[in-house]
């Protein structure tokens, strides 16, 4: 499993566009990036956590250095599907990530296990050079950060393009963004929660240096803008808003129980002396 990169050191902006934002966009983005030989992909990413959600709650502060640990696969795996352990770091608007390729059961029992991936093998071999150092730095990830699991799992389906005379710059559109928080095995499929509005598309523009000058002014005439977009921090923030409606709903119906009324007890009402009070 060596043909894929390993390790990443780029800048990554995101944007987020509407349907005409991105019929309008993409025949200039096609004038110097074509659409990878994959076309359209589905992409799936299963995200681990401690048991208090340390990592995703760090990262949703912005500070100047976070990191997150996740597997992913391209479509619904199988056993002997190719996945990627990678962990992916921010430091001060850059972006490195460094990743692993094995099995996808190799992947989810050492994620989910006690074992040490420098010592399982890929493509029956043990892990030799960069490999090898890259299964000791997830190592090390899953030391640091005790009582890691599977979190969330995100899916969303993609279509990337590559620059034509520049191969690092990429951008990707991702549409049909989905999470879910329970059935945690990307074996199981990319249903879930939609992050998104109909017709939007969340783009991720990857460059080592700066975006090119015409595809600047093009965004800025089409008033698309950065944002600030975490595929697991969105779908953690909605995670966390269900449990407060629950919450909320169910301490109005015990006290509505408590009052003996059907209804909620803010709009009961009781009278003294012929005056109504609340």
């Amino acid at each position: 499993m060596s043909d894929f990169q390993a390790v990443f050191k780029r800048k990554e902006v995101k944007y987020l566009l509407s349907k005409e934002q991105y019929e309008a966009f993409l025949p200039a983005l096609l004038e110097m990036a074509e659409i990878d030989k994959y076309g359209e992909s589905d992409i799936l990413s299963l995200y681990f956590d401690t048991p208090n959600y340390r990592l995703i709650r760090t990262s949703l502060e912005k500070p100047v250095y976070k990191e997150k640990l996740r597997l992913r696969t391209y479509g619904v795996p199988e056993k002997d599907t190719p996945a990627f352990v990678e962990i992916k770091k921010k430091y001060d608007g850059i972006v490195y990530k460094r990743r692993i390729s094995l099995s996808y059961e190799d992947a989810f029992r050492y994620l989910t296990g006690t074992g040490r991936l420098s010592q399982l093998t890929g493509d029956g071999q043990v892990f030799k050079g960069a490999d090898r150092q890259i299964a000791g730095e997830i190592d090390a990830f899953r030391t640091n950060y005790k009582g890691l699991a599977p979190a969330m799992l995100i899916s969303c389906k993609r279509i990337a393009l590559a620059g034509k005379d520049d191969p690092d710059f990429r951008v990707t559109f991702d549409r049909d963004i989905h999470w879910r928080a329970k059935n945690l095995d990307l074996s199981m499929g990319n249903e879930g929660r939609n992050l998104l509005a109909d017709g939007q598309r969340l783009m991720e523009i990857k460059v080592k240096d700066a975006i090119p000058l015409a595809l600047s002014r093009k965004m800025s005439e089409l008033r698309i803008f950065p944002v600030s977009f975490s595929k697991y921090g969105m779908g953690y923030c909605q995670m966390q808003m269900d449990t407060v409606r629950t919450r909320f709903a169910g301490q109005l119906a015990a006290g509505a129980v408590a009052a003996g009324t059907g209804s909620s007890p803010v709009n009961t009402q009781k009278k003294k002396g012929g005056v109504a009070y609340a």
